[in-house]
């Protein structure tokens, strides 16, 4: 009878008590927790502690509140801090590396917050008002607003270090590093961690010792492809000239000059790093290694051209005097103009000579000679004049380069009749007052005339080759005249 009364009286008193504020009651933790008799609550497992080879494949392993997750290398976890504005239980969280995203909401809308605070006691039963779930963690709502925890201030929670209680009667973390509370040197950079903070150096820096300083990353190859430069906190690349950096600003590419900047006056040649300058035929390099000057081919040599050489940008051509024309570009060929034009009458024949001509006349016959069919003029043997003169003469015309090499055979006379028991003898009768020439016989009826000295033009000489004529018994004696016209030219071409 005692017994009974008196789970009557405890059982009126739950229910009062359940009327009055929300209970809790803990039977054991949901997954992903475990029971920490020393703080008397449930405190997070780190799976990425304990369980060996938690993430495969490179994935790095991130510790959850109730699991943890496998992410990429190189994600970022960033901490919501703020509080839901939904209550979850905790036992509809997922545990396990299958979770792909967890909300700060099941975070913190679990029963078990970060420092160890509660917002409910235990409570017997759920009803239409509470839920339960697998692990026997009840939430009892209020009923007058069932969205929200409630926040009497009688009850009253004990947040670990690091945390302080919210409006909404919740531990939450305290940022040291944006309160000012943290000790980091004016070199550190604060990091607000759960329930703590961590000072770091900057990037570009490490610590040594309790100061920060600068890393030498240009000690560390190969940051840079050529040059690199170290600054407080970084560095930076730098090219050869000649090069530039690539949009990776670590690689250095060459500069085509030619294309960007074509410095050269004429050709272009771009090489790895630099470029050269060229220049055309007929032009030379200037001391800047980029301009051309011309080359003044005729100073050069002398023998460029046969008569007179002209200097011409970037080239040079070849002249001839008066009378000549040029050929193949460089030597003088005469003009005979006694073929193209002349000014010789008709009773004048043209006569060409190396630079120039002359005009003769067709009829060179003095008194007492005559002109016979044969152009010889003929002294009559009926005249006495012609008993003291030769019986006849020739004119001849012939022309010669001025300064030529001597000796030299110019000009062949020969006799044109034959008489039978004759002698013949050659020699100058006149013209040869300086010894320019010498008459040389070579057969009983022909003679060559050679020039010992040298001429030069533009001149003219008359030389008269006689040829006489004796009969061997003494009874005939007769003589010729050859008159030789001989033209210097003014030059040695």
């Amino acid at each position: 009878m005692l017994k009974a009364l008196f789970l009557t009286i405890l059982t009126l008193a739950l229910v009062k008590s359940q009327d009055t504020e929300e209970t809790i009651t803990y039977t054991q933790c949901t997954d992903g927790y475990e029971w920490d008799p020393v703080r008397q609550q449930c405190k997070d497992i780190d799976e990425c502690d304990i369980v060996p080879d938690a993430c495969k494949g490179g994935m790095k392993c991130v510790n959850h509140y109730g699991g943890y997750l496998c992410l990429p290398k190189t994600a970022q976890i960033i901490v919501n801090n703020e509080q839901p504005q939904q209550e979850t239980p905790a036992a509809e969280g997922t545990s396990g590396a299958t979770t792909g995203v967890v909300s700060a909401s099941s975070v913190a809308a679990s029963g078990v917050l970060p420092g160890g605070g509660f917002v409910a006691s235990a409570a017997a039963a759920a009803g239409s008002e509470g839920q339960t779930s697998r692990n026997n963690f009840v939430i009892r709502r209020n009923p007058a607003d069932p969205q929200r925890i409630p926040s009497n201030p009688s009850h009253r929670i004990q947040c670990a270090a690091g945390y302080e209680q919210s409006e909404h009667n919740v531990c939450q973390d305290i940022d040291e590093c944006t309160a000012g509370t943290h000790n980091c040197r004016a070199d550190q950079v604060c990091i607000n961690l759960r329930g703590s903070f961590a000072c770091q150096c900057p990037p570009g820096y490490q610590k040594r010792g309790e100061q920060c300083v600068d890393i030498d990353e240009c000690t560390i190859p190969p940051y840079c492809h050529q040059r690199c430069v170290n600054t407080p906190g970084s560095f930076y690349c730098q090219c050869s000239p000649g090069f530039q950096l690539a949009a990776n600003n670590y690689t250095c590419v060459d500069i085509n000059e030619c294309d960007a900047s074509n410095q050269c006056a004429q050709q272009c040649y771009n090489i790895l790093g630099s470029f050269i300058c060229q220049c055309n035929q007929g032009y030379e390099l200037s001391s800047d290694r980029l301009n051309c000057e011309d080359i003044d081919e005729c100073r050069t040599s002398s023998y460029l051209c046969q008569y007179q050489c002209v200097n011409e940008p970037g080239k040079f051509s070849c002249v001839c005097p008066q009378g000549y024309q040029v050929l193949r570009s460089r030597t003088c060929q005469d003009i005979n103009e006694c073929e193209t034009a002349n000014q010789c009458r008709e009773d004048e024949m043209c006569w060409n000579y190396h630079g120039g001509f002359r005009c003769y006349p067709r009829n060179p016959c003095q008194e007492p000679y005559i002109l016979t069919p044969e152009n010889r003029c003929v002294c009559p043997v009926s005249n006495a004049v012609c008993r003291e003169l030769p019986q006849s003469i020739v004119y001849k015309y012939m022309s010669i380069r001025s300064d030529r090499s001597v000796p030299s055979d110019i000009f062949q006379i020969q006799a044109t009749t034959i008489y039978a028991n004759t002698i013949n003898t050659f020699r100058i009768k006149s013209g040869n007052e300086n010894g320019e020439f010498y008459l040389r016989q070579t057969s009983p009826v022909s003679a060559m005339l050679v020039l010992v000295k040298s001429l030069s033009g533009p001149r003219e000489h008359i030389v008269d080759l006689e040829m006489l004529t004796v009969s061997s018994i003494g009874t005939f004696r007769t003589s010729s005249v050859l008159r030789l016209t001989i033209i210097v030219g003014p030059f040695s071409f």
